[in-house]
């Protein structure tokens, strides 16, 4: 059944920086082209999740995407820092910058499938956006929830995406647009303390995410059929 429209679609070329809003983009094996391809490792770290995250330097959400990644289909040439210096995305001099805010060596990184923290393509809707920014008693960017896809339901009711795990969404048209397997829901960290134009936190906000929905806001899945997701698009949740 069609459950609502896309009202929003964001792409992360660089973990934890900025994310770039984009009228359209391709969804393919690995969520949206060009989303977390590029991230910067903490070098001494040999866990499994040596990233350089904004949990960590929460500056880091100020850096800019900058050029290509603007494009649609493209990869960041340059990264825009938060005093407004320019610099290449993979020069000495962003490295060295970061690596002195972090207070460790970081090193930029590639991988064509992404570096996600639990699957390749996140989902939220409007009114579980809208819940929280009550609960929290200020208003809230949708940037802080970091989003691949926003959804406007029809019905608009708040964490209505849990229901929708163990089911597929189809953008576009039910049996030929992309589609994806919803998996998990979207287990929430400090990141959404974080104002996206200051990088200032706020444990208001995942406070009141923990008190609505146990920490959870949004939902996880996995790519089962590609094509492009555009503003606008219907999408229609089919039961398994």
């Amino acid at each position: 059944m069609e459950i609502g429209r896309i009202t929003g679609v964001f792409r992360y070329p660089v973990k934890s920086m900025a994310g770039v809003s984009l009228n359209s983009a391709n969804l393919g094996w690995h969520g949206l082209d060009g989303d977390r391809r590029f991230a910067f490792r903490r070098t001494a770290d040999r866990s499994g999740f040596p990233w350089l995250t904004a949990s960590r330097l929460p500056e880091l959400i100020l850096y800019e995407p900058v050029g290509q990644a603007e494009a649609h289909n493209q990869m960041p040439a340059h990264i825009r820092t938060p005093d407004g210096e320019q610099l290449d995305l993979d020069g000495e001099e962003l490295q060295e910058e970061l690596s002195q805010k972090h207070g460790a060596e970081v090193q930029l990184m590639y991988l064509d499938a992404g570096m996600f923290d639990e699957a390749s393509i996140s989902v939220i809707s409007l009114a579980t956006v809208r819940q929280v920014e009550l609960e929290s008693g200020r208003p809230l960017d949708i940037r802080r929830f970091r989003p691949n896809i926003v959804v406007e339901t029809f019905n608009g009711a708040p964490f209505g995406e849990d229901s929708w795990i163990g089911s597929s969404l189809a953008f576009g048209t039910e049996f030929e647009g992309p589609a994806l397997s919803v998996t998990i829901r979207d287990k929430r960290c400090v990141m959404i303390n974080l104002d996206p134009e200051t990088a200032e936190a706020d444990a208001r906000v995942m406070k009141a995410a923990v008190r609505l929905n146990g920490n959870n806001a949004g939902v996880y899945g996995t790519v089962i059929r590609t094509g492009e997701v555009s503003i606008g698009q219907s999408v229609f949740l089919r039961r398994e």
